[in-house]
């Protein structure tokens, strides 16, 4: 096995192929997330907002730290996604329970149709693509993806993957 799990065959990758890899993604990125962002035209939001969306509808009841952690934005980035958001009645903020200073994070049921529209613009193309390509490429995009992430990421990822 070489490094990262792979077979010994993939140590002969050329720069040409990892090139056309790496356009591959930039190209797929730009179709994956052209759905949402016409979508999110209709409210003034960007891909900051749908981010936060995505993911307090993946963990109802997160706090503002973990969502910082999840997204890498900073602090006050992320306190002007999430000002609008509220205002805006898609997300609401609660005291914690125990911890009075933290704020847990929840999608209102606006919000939450909000959410469910964007996910289906990206699940209908993700869809489309796996009826095309069969069972053996999703599962391998799906490894080659997780590899590619940070350990950080990667334990994140493990998190949401544990809560299906």
């Amino acid at each position: 096995m070489a490094e990262g799990g792979g077979s010994d065959s993939l140590l002969f990758l050329t720069d040409e192929q990892l090139k056309k890899g790496i356009e591959a993604m930039f190209f797929a990125y730009r179709g994956f997330t052209a759905d949402p962002d016409r979508i999110l035209e209709n409210y003034a939001y960007g891909r900051a907002h749908h981010r936060a969306i995505h993911f307090i509808n993946r963990s109802p009841e997160t706090t503002v730290n973990n969502l910082l952690s999840i997204l890498g934005v900073t602090k006050q980035s992320l306190n002007r996604v999430l000002r609008r958001l509220i205002d805006d009645g898609l997300v609401e903020s609660r005291v914690g329970k125990r911890d009075k200073r933290e704020r847990h994070l929840v999608l209102t049921a606006k919000g939450a149709a909000l959410e469910a529209e964007l996910s289906e613009a990206q699940r209908s193309r993700m869809r489309a693509a796996f009826r095309a390509v069969g069972p053996d490429a999703v599962t391998g995009f799906r490894q080659v993806l997780e590899a590619m992430m940070d350990v950080d990421m990667r334990h994140h990822f493990s998190l949401l993957k544990d809560s299906e």
